[in-house]
């Protein structure tokens, strides 16, 4: 799998921004400068606020507001996987172990608590009221979410429809905050622009998801996540509420039994995969990556010509399958 590089437009942003995390976040609690030098030393591919930076300059330009927008996303992304790890009962984060498997529940979910105080803080204290209403609202849908794929997962009952509300609070709603935070900070974007960055967000934060369910049926660990992780945890992800939807009642029937009352056995999760395969699942999700990508990238064009707008259709097509 293809790893993300940042383009060269947006290296320096980066670097700067990272910089910021260690003056920002220094603590007089030594373990908390523990856990955060550990998390903040194994980021990932920082999409968000490359995100962030994208699209301040497609709008006009990096400000000082732009660096707090990208502080604040990247804070709040690494509290929420801090905390997901724990509700998700996950040993591993990015191929390495979680804060949860080191540290426990407990420092875990404090220290997410702590990101997240501290991106609400410093919006206060730099006075970007606006983003913290975006970020608020972020977390809102985000929360919502969550609570909404618990639920389904714990009845099996979803549909297409429904996955994709789910997808939108879960996944697409940290990139619409990321993107339109960029925008605002620009300081020259119109309601008309910051509009069409929403909708990009939206259809990329969608697909992004999509890709990454796909990846769970692959046949080896992808960036870190362990194969069929997805089904252990019996969440209707696309894949196989499409593959469900094409099989008869007596092997929806079968496919239920089992993600109820074996799904914790690799053998079974195995069947239930090629169940998934056999129906045309993967090929089905691969196509709705690939439509939602060009929903994006039409949106995309419809911004001037430049070197960043050529840079963000490049990250599309990394989420691309």
């Amino acid at each position: 799998m293809a790893k993300y590089s940042f383009p060269d437009i947006i290296q320096e942003d980066m670097q700067q921004l990272n910089k910021m995390f260690g003056s920002q976040l220094l603590s007089k609690t030594t373990l908390l400068n523990a856990v955060t030098s550990y998390v903040f030393g194994n980021t990932g591919k920082q999409l968000r606020p490359a995100l962030v930076f994208l699209t301040a300059r497609i709008l006009g330009g990096v400000t000082e507001s732009t660096y707090s927008a990208a502080y604040m996303v990247e804070l709040l992304h690494n509290a929420t996987l801090v905390h997901d790890d724990v509700v998700d009962d996950s040993e591993k984060r990015r191929g390495l172990a979680s804060v949860k498997a080191i540290w426990k529940n407990k420092i875990a979910v404090l220290v997410g608590d702590y990101y997240l105080a501290k991106g609400l803080l410093f919006a206060i204290e730099h006075n970007e009221i606006k983003f913290l209403e975006i970020i608020s609202n972020a977390v809102r849908e985000m929360s919502e979410g969550e609570l909404k794929q618990i639920d389904y997962a714990k009845s099996l009952k979803n549909n297409e429809q429904a996955y994709y509300d789910i997808i939108s609070c879960k996944t697409a709603a940290l990139f619409r905050a990321a993107m339109v935070m960029g925008a605002h900070s620009s300081k020259q974007a119109t309601e008309d622009d910051i509009q069409k960055i929403a909708k990009i967000a939206e259809y990329l934060g969608i697909a992004f998801q999509i890709r990454d369910d796909v990846l769970d049926y692959s046949k080896s660990e992808v960036l870190g996540k362990a194969p069929l992780n997805d089904l252990q945890e019996k969440k209707m992800t696309l894949p196989l509420i499409y593959a469900l939807q094409q099989a008869s009642i007596i092997e929806r029937g079968k496919i239920f039994l089992l993600l109820k009352t074996h799904n914790n056995k690799k053998k079974t999760l195995q069947k239930i995969a090629d169940f998934v395969e056999e129906k045309g699942g993967l090929t089905f999700v691969t196509g709705k990556n690939h439509e939602f990508c060009d929903l994006a990238s039409d949106l995309c064009n419809s911004f001037p010509d430049s070197e960043c707008r050529t840079a963000l259709l490049d990250l599309i097509k990394f989420v691309r399958l």
